[in-house]
C-alpha cells in the first residue's frame, strides 16, 4: 500500500472517531488502532511524510515554523536563552507572541535545535514529531510545532517552568525537594510510561532518566525527549531486537546483554529514577566511594531491610517522609530494578502503587523553634545605649573647652570602653554551633538538646536578686 492510500485510510478513520477524546482530557486525540507508526515512514521520503502529515488530522495541531520565526522568537538563538545542552543539541527559550500566527496564543516556548554535529540526527527528529504529533497526555511534554528547512531541523515544545528533574534534585543548592513532591514527580513519570506501553501498539520509550522529566510550576512531571522512542513488538512476539542506545547507569541489563527490548525495559530503567529520589543520588558517579558509585549495585540489596533502608534515604529530607511510604517505595523499587523482566512489575502495577502512598498520613511536622531572649541581654543592650547617649552629651557640652583638653578626655574614654568591651565579650559570648545552617529544628534539637523546648525555672534568691537589681537599675535612670 502506497503511503498516500494509508495516511487517507487514517484520515477518514480519524473523522468518525475523532470524538472519542472528549471523555478524558488527559487522552490523546486519537485511536490506538489508527496511530501512524515510525514503520509506515520507512519507505517514504521525508517530504512526502512532511506534506502528509501537514495535511492530516494527526498533523493539523503542530505548526510548522520557518527559520526565520524561530530566530526572530528567541532573539536569533541568544547565549541569554539558553537553557541547556543535551545529546539532541541545544534547546533555547523563546516567546511567540500572539501576532505570530494565527489560532496560536502568545506563550513561553523551548526550542530544540539540532546538533548537526552531533550523534542524534534526522531520525531522531523524525521520531519526535511523529510520536508527540499523535499523541497527547498530560503527562507528556507537549509539542507546538517543528521547522525542516534545508539541513536545519528544530522542535517546538511547551516551556517548563521547574526545569528538568535531574538539576531539581542533584544540582540545586536551594531548599531539598519534600518527599510528597518527590512522591508527585514518581507518579507523574508512570502515569506517561504507562500511557506509552498500553497503546494497541505500545511504546517503549528507551531513554528514562531524571534529565528527561521536566516539570511544570506545579511540580507535574512531563517525559520529553523522544529521539530513541520506538514501536514495541507486535503480534505474538516478545521482544524487538535492536542497537544498545540509552544512557548508562539506567538501561536494563539484559538490554545491554542482548539489545532485546521491552516494556520491562522502561520499568527497569524508571526504578532506578525511584531510587534517585530515595536516595538523592544520580545514578553513577565516580566521585563516590567505590562500592557506591553505581547506585543500583549498592543500593538494591539494602532496600528490602528495614533497618538498613535508613542508611540509603537522602539525608537531607531528615526524616521528615512517611515511613511505611519510604518501606513500600523501596520494596518498589526493588521489584523494579529485578535482573529478570518477568518480575518486574508493569507501569499501571507502579502507578497504582505509589498512588496509595499519597495517602498516608504519618510523616512527622516538624516544629518551628523560637528562642526567647534573656533580660540580661536586654539590661546590657539598655546600658550600651544609655553610655552612647551620654558619650553624645557630653561631646556636646565640652564643645567649648581646649582642645588638649578633649583629647585627654578621648583617652581615657577610649580606655573605658575598652575595658567594658572586653568585659561584654566574655559575658555574651556565646558556643558556636557545629553547623553554620539547620534544615529543620530536628537538627537543632539534637545540637542543643532538650533546653530549647523547656525552660528553666529560676531559684527564688537568683529571683529576688535580680528584682532589686531592676530596681536599683530603676532609680539610678530616675534620678539620671
Amino acid at each position: 500500500m502506497s503511503f498516500k492510500k494509508l495516511a487517507m485510510k487514517y484520515f477518514i478513520l480519524s473523522c468518525f472517531k475523532a470524538k472519542i477524546s472528549d471523555l478524558d482530557p488527559n487522552v490523546s486525540k486519537k485511536t490506538s488502532s489508527s496511530r501512524l507508526s515510525l514503520s509506515d515512514f520507512s519507505k517514504s521520503s521525508t517530504l512526502s511524510i512532511m506534506s502528509e502529515l501537514s495535511n492530516s488530522f494527526y498533523g493539523s495541531s503542530l505548526h510548522s515554523f520557518t527559520l526565520k520565526e524561530l530566530k526572530l522568537i528567541t532573539q536569533n538563538f541568544s547565549k541569554t536563552n539558553l537553557l541547556g545542552e543535551g545529546g539532541f543539541g541545544q534547546v533555547f527559550k523563546g516567546f511567540i507572541d500572539d501576532k505570530l500566527r494565527p489560532g496560536l496564543e502568545a506563550q513561553c516556548v523551548a526550542v530544540k535545535v539540532l546538533d548537526l554535529d552531533g550523534k542524534q540526527g534526522h531520525r531522531e527528529w523524525l521520531a519526535e514529531v511523529i510520536i508527540l504529533g499523535q499523541l497527547k497526555h498530560s503527562h507528556l511534554v507537549n509539542l507546538i510545532g517543528y521547522c525542516y528547512e534545508d539541513e536545519h531541523r528544530l522542535l517546538v515544545y511547551e516551556y517548563m517552568e521547574q526545569g528538568n528533574l535531574d538539576s531539581k534534585l542533584f544540582k540545586c543548592y536551594s531548599a531539598t525537594l519534600p518527599w510528597l513532591t518527590r512522591l508527585k514527580i514518581a507518579i507523574g513519570a508512570a502515569k506517561g510510561l504507562a500511557f506509552l506501553h498500553e497503546e494497541e501498539k505500545p511504546v517503549i520509550y528507551r531513554d528514562v532518566k531524571a534529565s528527561n522529566i521536566l516539570l511544570d510550576s506545579d511540580y507535574n512531571a512531563k517525559l520529553s525527549d523522544f529521539g530513541l522512542a520506538t514501536d514495541g513488538p507486535d503480534g505474538d512476539e516478545t521482544h524487538i531486537t535492536t542497537h544498545v542506545m540509552g544512557t548508562h547507569g539506567y538501561a536494563a541489563p539484559e538490554y545491554v546483554m542482548t539489545g532485546h527490548l521491552t516494556t520491562m525495559s522502561d520499568v527497569f530503567s524508571f526504578g532506578v529514577v525511584l531510587l534517585e529520589l530515595l536516595t538523592g543520588k544520580c545514578s553513577v558517579d565516580e566521585k563516590r566511594p567505590h562500592r557506591e558509585q553505581n547506585l543500583v549495585e549498592w543500593a538494591r540489596p539494602q532496600l528490602k531491610d528495614p533497618n538498613k533502608l535508613e542508611r540509603v534515604m537522602d539525608p537531607r529530607l531528615e526524616g521528615q517522609y512517611s515511613t511505611e511510604g519510604v518501606r513500600r517505595a523501596a520494596a518498589l523499587a526493588y521489584q523494579c530494578l529485578s535482573n529478570q523482566p518477568r518480575s518486574r512489575p508493569t507501569m499501571r502495577t507502579v502507578v497504582n502503587t505509589l498512588e496509595a502512598l499519597m495517602e498516608l498520613n504519618d510523616i512527622p511536622i516538624g516544629h518551628f523553634v523560637y528562642v526567647v531572649p534573656n533580660e540580661k541581654s536586654n539590661e546590657n543592650s539598655i546600658q550600651t545605649n544609655g553610655k552612647e547617649r551620654g558619650n553624645e552629651c557630653d561631646e556636646l557640652k565640652n564643645g567649648n573647652k581646649s582642645d588638649e583638653e578633649k583629647k585627654k578626655q578621648k583617652k581615657q574614654k577610649e580606655k573605658g570602653r575598652h575595658k567594658n568591651r572586653k568585659g561584654h565579650r566574655n559575658k555574651r559570648k556565646i558556643k558556636p554551633l557545629r553547623t553554620p545552617a539547620f534544615y529543620s529544628d530536628t537538627a537543632l534539637y539534637k545540637t542543643l538538646g532538650t533546653s530549647l523546648y523547656c525552660t528553666k525555672q529560676a531559684p527564688e534568691t537568683n529571683a529576688q536578686t535580680s528584682i532589686e537589681q531592676q530596681s536599683n537599675y530603676s532609680n539610678q535612670n530616675v534620678t539620671v
